[in-house]
């Protein structure tokens, strides 16, 4: 997850071709009004994230025509503009390819996605995810209905699309078809609750539901000392089959919790750490992302997260983002543990203190659904 960020994507403008990297999120550093002026984020330390001001933006002007060297996001930069609503706004992705001579619009479409053209009412088209799409954003574009998005492409409400991801539009006639929504995927805290009765134990009561005890304890605000009497009303967590996580990410789900009790880190901490991963990579230790960033977290060797081996190790990850006193990149990163009343913060807050993402918002959605989890492996 993080996205603490320094350097910029190019895309080279000159009469050869050029690409640019389209990325899983678009966590390149964006510019942040103040006063008329810009900052980017930038993370140092342990400190808090740094501002450095920029010089005031010029006025854009409607057009712009490319000369040789120019590159999209220098244009961006020099009036004040984001790279990603420049590509949108003339329809270009992170892979396109400008030349001198090309005249591009600045200003007057709607940023963060370009137009996309609807399928026909009475046929099936296709539709490829850019980073920052949405599927109800989707929807919305081709005037279709959310419900048939996800059940043309077999996907569930709490579903993650990926950029260069193909989806299916529906036509009319598959839109008649899908007359059922999809079913919401995400978890439920608990699959149910169980009465204490005369001779109950924690441990019997898990095993007859087929769910770990550590999970029980966890549902109910319990510790392994913890005294239950009959009558007590137990919170019965969902087996770990329903998180609707796959075997990776459970293992690594298990591994993020396991690391957090031992370092003593609160419920709320260690699903802060599981939605940041969902966030991030899927809670999959990826060996790529966006320019360097690697491993559950994203995580990046060049924003002193640690070499692209030590990021790939998950356990040194995850004791990363908790940070800390035992902290693995020492002062060098701040972990979650770091950040001066975290414990205060919402969700998403507390999580991009750590990640410094572009996208600050976007880990609040996992809130819910990372208790849940924490409830059902933990």
């Amino acid at each position: 997850m993080p996205a603490a960020v320094a350097g910029s994507i190019a895309l080279l403008l000159s009469p050869a071709p050029a690409q640019a990297l389209q990325t899983m999120e678009e966590r390149m550093p964006r510019p942040l009004a103040v006063d008329g002026r810009h900052a980017l984020a930038l993370k140092t330390g342990r400190s808090a994230p740094a501002l450095r001001a920029l010089p005031a933006a010029r006025t854009a002007p409607e057009t712009y025509t490319v000369v040789s060297g120019d590159t999209v996001s220098a244009i961006a930069a020099r009036f004040g503009l984001r790279t990603a609503d420049v590509l949108a706004i003339n329809g270009l992705t992170w892979k396109s390819v400008i030349h001198p001579g090309q005249v591009l619009r600045l200003t007057g479409g709607a940023p963060g996605a370009a137009p996309a053209p609807s399928a026909p009412n009475g046929a099936v088209g296709t539709y490829v995810v850019r980073g920052g799409d949405t599927v109800s954003a989707i929807a919305q574009r081709h005037g279709v209905s959310v419900s048939t998005v996800l059940a043309a492409n077999g996907l569930g409400w709490s579903s993650v699309i990926h950029p260069g991801q193909k989806l299916v539009i529906p036509g009319k006639a598959m839109r008649a078809a899908a007359t059922k929504p999809a079913a919401p995927a995400a978890p439920a805290p608990a699959a149910g609750s169980h009465v204490v009765s005369a001779g109950d134990t924690v441990t019997a009561i898990a095993q007859r539901h087929g769910v770990s005890v550590t999970a029980v304890l966890a549902a109910n605000g319990l510790a392994a000392s913890s005294i239950i009497y009959p009558g007590q009303r137990l919170a019965i967590p969902a087996k770990a089959g329903a998180t609707g996580l796959d075997a990776e990410q459970t293992e690594n789900a298990r591994l993020i919790i396991r690391i957090g009790r031992e370092l003593g880190v609160s419920d709320r901490g260690i699903a802060i750490a599981l939605g940041t991963a969902m966030q991030e990579s899927w809670i999959r230790n990826l060996d790529w992302g966006d320019r360097d960033s690697l491993g559950l977290f994203q995580q990046r060797p060049s924003t002193g997260w640690g070499t692209a081996g030590q990021i790939r190790d998950r356990d040194r990850a995850i004791r990363a983002f908790y940070g800390g006193p035992g902290d693995p990149n020492g002062s060098h990163t701040r972990g979650l543990l770091d950040i001066p009343g975290w414990q205060d913060m919402s969700f998403a807050d507390a999580a991009q203190a750590v990640q410094i993402s572009a996208y600050p918002d976007r880990y609040a959605r996992w809130e819910k659904p990372a208790h849940a989890w924490l409830a059902a492996l933990g």
